[in-house]
Formats: structure tokens, C-alpha cells, sequence
């Protein structure tokens, strides 16, 4: 959560950080602002609101300097104001500090500090880093001998930027549990919380790994120099990553939202991922770091992952011990780490996580491997922590993805989480080889499939007019469509701010069908499965109760229409399959409820693109 971007170096600061903010502020719109070195002393400018509030009122001020920090924010601790957006400043205004993520010792350490005379501003965790640095400083301290020292006291996540208005040129980055990538270039150097800040002026990064500590300077006489250290304080050079995205990853390409966009590139991430799988007529996910005789050692698998992520779990339970025959149990990574879970060697714990980055899935990782499991990632982004602190990755090859609410990482997740059941079922020898053949080809055709969806939305369009002035809506399915309605719900959820909720269809008359009556939306995903004529009784009895029907079904299905006000047709797929090709028309249900409520699609209240703290 939260965007920072720093820059040092030949040009002006200003607006290289204002375009930086405002490629993160998929991470956090509650406020901005900046802190640039200029004349001897530092301009600090925060705004509340989104980064078009801040870039509007630093139009009035004409600030030529060459080195600064900025920051969009998210709140944890104090309310949306322009007083607790970042940056933060010491006392005497000659130090600011942006940070990510939640220091949890903040309150002693600002009581402490507050008896010794420093004086608060603000109601945030981050500025007791500030008063730390400062009083370093006046130790007699450098720069980054003060930051390190203000750490030492610092128990939480962070990612901090600091500069000091008697360090000119000088940022001091520092990293734990929390992203912060350096970008090189001949002009200068960067700083962000995610590379596609960036991306534009270079292609050459360092992803600084927990505990380290950057300097960036930038003179006239010696150019833009950046010097790495670890957590122990020794200086190494590491080797940068070049990045490859191309660069209208961050541009919407002529779609009015990057959900939208995102949605239309489904297809091409269920092409990109399923990319060189099949060799030699069998799966082969060298990733995955694990022999044959290892994977037929596993008798246990766990999924842990946390919102739309645990919902791709949810659908991979079904695969796994369907075609594999294994134990799969499907854990939120927020109460996976505080209960005892049994682990053995031969299980296999599998982390998906769209970012990568996200504290609770890390947590359970380490706790996972601790207790001696085999850990497997499923992950959106090259190099994040889930991917490097897993034994294996897949990489969903979705690109990056911009709007708050995850569409083409989830399918990316689906598609990745079905090659493992795939493998792990042709391993265990419960599919013969021309089974899995045959379901990495049907695997392969939803690609084609999900654009037919895609070139008519109209019975989308139409469903969601008709619902978009309820105050609530239930989402039902029987089998891999129970796990489908959970998504869909959330998706309505986190976009619309329409109350949705979603069941396992036969559990209505335990307690849902309570809350139907006239006009009630009843969404149902409705598909050709051994389940399908069940799923149809259960909505008899909600039509029955005045309920407003709509549903997802199969195409050619005529019955459906007697049950069912508004029908949207998909294509015929294997039932396994379902959840890739249902879902699509879920995200775009929800995306048109949304915009008929005047909602903005990409970016929802309260809500941000990575959770890196608990």
C-alpha cells in the first residue's frame, strides 16, 4: 500500500515525481506530496486527495530543484488529511522521510521522543522516522549513518526515502518487508515502491532485498552514483535486472478504464502462460524446482492466498483433488500463520499472490517453510518476495496490471493453478498421458473462448441496468461455480459498493432465501455440470420469492430461460473450465454496475492495488 517515487539527479525533480505518483496511484489516492531540495532548504507540498489535487497546486510553484522524494498514500494510521500525507518533516524542517508500510512501535517510540522535546504533527506512524533521523543528524551523524540508526529502533514493515536539506543531491533509501526498486540512468537515478514509476526513463533496476540500505547522489563533477550496503552495513554492487514490459503496460490503449483494458487482455495472459507447458506430449513446470520422485511424495497440498488469490484457490481445491486425488485444503494467509497447521515434508504449500508482496501470504510462507513444507509461488511479478522466498515460481505473465480491482492476474492464477493440478495428477499417474493432452488443449481453446465473450456485452449491459439501484444481490453456484459466485461477489463488492454476498446454492434454504423478495438480484452461474438441474431448483425456489434471476449459462441452453429474467450466454466448456470462462462476464457485469453508479472502476474507496502490511 502506498506509492513512492524519489529522483536525484540533471533535471528537474518536480515533474519526474509528479508522473511517477501518479503511475502509483493504483497503491493509494487518499493524499500526496513531495519534498524537493531547493535553495539550501527543502519545499515540502502535500495535498489531500489524489495526485491531480497536488500536481494543481504545485502549478502555482516554480521549484527548479534537481533532488526530491514523493508519496501517494493509503491510510493506516490517522485519517485522510493534508497533515498526515507524506512527507513527513523533523522539527526544524530540514529532514523528510515518505514511508510504506507500519511501524509498530511507533506510539513509545512518540512518546519518547515527545519527552525529549520533539514535537508532532501529525497522527501518522511515519513521523517518529523523521525525529529519529534528526536527532542522528545532530549527533553529528551523515545522512545515511542516520537513517540506519533511526531503523535500529523501527519494529514493523518499511520502505523509507530520506533527504536532508544539508545533504544536497542525496536520497537514503531503506527496505524491510516492504518493496523499493532504484532505477539507473545516465540522467540520474529513481527511486519507486514499483518499477512501472519509472519505467519510462530507464529499464535498468536494483530490487533492494530485505534489510538493505541505498545511497543515491547526483553532482555535476561525478554523475549519478548509487552505493548498496546489506543489513549487516557492508557495501555491494549487486548486478541490475533489466525490465522488458513494454512501456503502454501503464497506458490505458484506448480503453476508457484499465479494467476494461485489463479485461480484454485475458486472453492473450491464458496464451502467455500456458507458453511452452506442453514438451514432448507431457507438462513440464521446470519452475517448480521438484523432482518427479519429490512430487510423488506429495500426499497433502495447501493454498494460502488472501482475497480474489483465495478465491483462485478455492477453484484449484476442485482440480487438485479431482484429477489428483490429493488432500487440498485452501487457507486465507491471515489466519493460515496464527494457527498450527499440519505440515509435513511431503506437503506442498502454494502461495499465490498477484503482487507478490502481500504481508500475510509472506508471513505464512515463512511460517510454512519453517515447519519444513515445500513452498511453490504463484505470483504476477518477477522478483517480488513470494517469488524469491519461494522454492518455485510460476509466473502468471499477466504484465502489469493497473486497475485496484485484479481481473487478468486472477485468470492468470486460474490458468497457473490448473497446470498444477494437471501436473500433479499426471505425476501421480491418476490421468494417462493423452488425458492431460487433451486438457492442456481444451485448457489452451478458453483463450479463444473468453474473446467470443468479449465481442458482444450487450445481455451484460442490459443485466446490470436492471440492477443497479438494489441495495444488496446474492451470487449462487454449485460446484466450481460456488467457487466462481464467491469472485463475482467480490468483484461487485469492490468496484460498485453494491452489498453482494455469495453461497454455495444448496445452502439457500439454511438462511439467504430469508433475504429475498420482490426485485431481489439473484446472480447465479448456471453452466451444464453433474450439478446443474440441483442449481436450477434452488433457483425455482428464489423465483418462486420474487427474486430478480439473472444468469450465466451455457450457450444453446433454452430451460435457463424460464427460470431466469436476464441471461448472458458463454460458450460450451468443460466443466473444470468453467471458472475461467464465467468469470469473465462477472468482471464486466460488476464494471457496468459500477459505472451506472458513478463509481471509479479503477480505483475503489478504501481499497489498494498490494496489502504489505497485516
Amino acid at each position: 500500500m502506498c506509492g513512492i517515487v524519489g529522483y536525484t539527479g540533471s533535471n528537474q525533480a518536480k515533474d519526474i515525481l509528479l508522473s511517477g505518483l501518479g503511475r502509483l496511484e493504483y497503491r493509494g489516492y487518499d493524499s500526496a506530496g513531495v519534498a524537493i531540495q531547493e535553495g539550501g532548504a527543502l519545499e515540502v507540498v502535500h495535498r489531500k486527495g489524489k495526485v491531480s489535487s497536488l500536481a494543481h497546486t504545485l502549478g502555482h510553484f516554480d521549484l527548479a530543484g534537481t533532488c526530491g522524494i514523493g508519496h501517494t498514500r493509503w491510510a493506516t494510521h490517522g485519517k485522510p488529511s493534508e497533515a498526515n500525507a507524506h512527507p513527513h518533516t523533523s522539527c526544524d524542517g530540514r529532514v523528510a522521510v515518505v514511508h510504506n508500510g507500519i511501524i509498530e512501535n511507533f506510539a513509545e517510540l512518540r512518546e519518547e521522543l515527545a519527552s525529549r522535546g520533539h514535537v508532532f504533527t501529525s497522527q501518522t506512524d511515519t513521523e517518529v522516522v523523521a525525529h529519529l533521523v534528526e536527532e542522528a543528524l545532530a549527533e553529528g551523524q551523515g545522512l545515511l549513518e542516520a537513517v540506519r540508526t533511526a531503523t535500529e529502533h523501527l519494529v514493523g514493515a518499511y520502505a523509507l526515502a530520506v533527504v536532508s536539506a544539508d545533504s544536497p543531491g542525496t536520497i537514503v533509501a531503506a527496505r524491510k518487508d516492504s518493496p523499493l526498486v532504484v532505477g539507473l540512468a545516465e540522467d540520474g537515478l529513481y527511486l519507486a515502491s514499483d518499477i512501472i514509476a519509472m519505467i519510462d526513463a530507464t529499464r535498468n533496476v536494483v530490487v533492494l532485498r530485505d534489510g538493505d540500505t541505498a545511497k543515491l547522489t547526483f553532482s555535476e563533477a561525478e554523475g549519478p552514483r548509487a552505493t548498496f550496503f546489506d543489513a549487516s552495513g557492508e557495501a555491494f554492487q549487486p548486478e541490475p535486472t533489466y525490465i522488458d514490459w513494454d512501456l503502454d503496460v501503464a497506458e490505458k490503449g484506448g480503453y476508457p478504464d484499465f479494467m476494461l483494458k485489463e479485461i480484454h487482455e485475458q486472453p492473450r495472459v491464458i496464451r502467455d502462460t500456458l507458453a511452452g507447458r506442453l514438451v514432448g506430449g507431457s507438462l513440464a513446470i521446470d519452475e517448480l524446482d521438484m523432482s518427479v520422485e519429490e512430487l510423488n511424495l506429495v500426499d497433502r497440498v495447501y493454498v494460502i492466498a488472501c482475497g480474489t488469490s483465495y478465491h483462485a484457490g478455492l477453484i484449484a481445491k476442485n482440480l487438485i483433488e479431482g484429477w489428483a486425488r490429493i488432500p487440498c485444503e485452501v487457507e486465507v494467509a491471515s489466519e493460515f500463520r496464527y494457527r498450527n497447521p499440519i505440515i509435513t515434508p511431503t506437503t506442498l504449500v502454494v502461495a499465490v499472490s498477484q503482487s507478490g508482496e502481500t504481508a500475510d501470504t509472506l508471513a505464512a510462507i515463512r511460517d510454512a517453510k519453517v515447519k519444513g513444507a515445500r513452498v511453490f509461488g504463484i505470483t504476477n511479478v518477477v522478483g517480488s518476495p513470494v517469488a524469491r522466498e519461494s522454492d518455485g515460481v510460476i509466473y502468471t505473465k499477466a504484465n502489469k496490471e493497473i486497475a485496484v480491482a485484479s481481473t487478468k492476474s486472477f485468470l492468470g492464477q486460474v490458468v497457473s493453478l490448473t497446470l498444477l493440478a494437471l501436473l500433479l495428477a499426471q505425476v501421480k499417474g491418476k490421468l494417462k498421458m493423452n488425458q492431460v493432452r487433451l486438457l492442456f488443449r481444451e485448457l489452451a481453446d478458453t483463450a479463444e473462448q473468453v474473446e467470443t465473450i468479449l465481442q458482444d456485452t450487450s445481455a451484460i449491459d442490459e443485466a446490470a441496468l436492471a440492477c443497479k439501484d438494489a441495495a444488496s444481490a446474492l451470487f449462487v453456484g454449485r460446484g466450481m461455480g460456488a467457487a466462481v459466485s464467491y469472485e463475482g461477489a467480490l468483484k461487485l463488492k469492490e468496484i460498485s459498493y453494491l452489498h453482494a454476498e455469495a453461497y454455495a446454492a444448496g445452502e439457500m434454504k439454511h438462511g439467504p432465501i430469508a433475504l429475498i423478495d420482490e426485485g431481489f438480484p439473484v446472480i447465479a452461474v448456471a453452466t451444464k455440470s453433474p450439478v446443474y438441474d440441483k442449481l436450477v431448483s434452488n433457483l425455482q425456489e428464489s423465483k418462486a420469492r420474487g427474486a430478480k434471476i439473472v444468469a450465466i449459462a451455457t450457450e444453446g441452453d433454452q430451460e435457463i430461460k424460464r427460470y431466469a429474467d436476464h441471461v448472458i450466454y458463454i460458450p460450451k466448456v468443460r466443466d473444470a473450465f468453467t471458472a475461467i470462462t464465467a468469470s469473465v462476464p462477472l468482471q464486466l457485469f460488476a464494471r457496468s454496475i459500477a459505472l451506472l453508479r458513478g463509481c471509479d472502476v479503477d480505483q475503489p474507496r478504501n481499497l489498494a492495488k498490494s496489502v504489505t502490511v497485516e
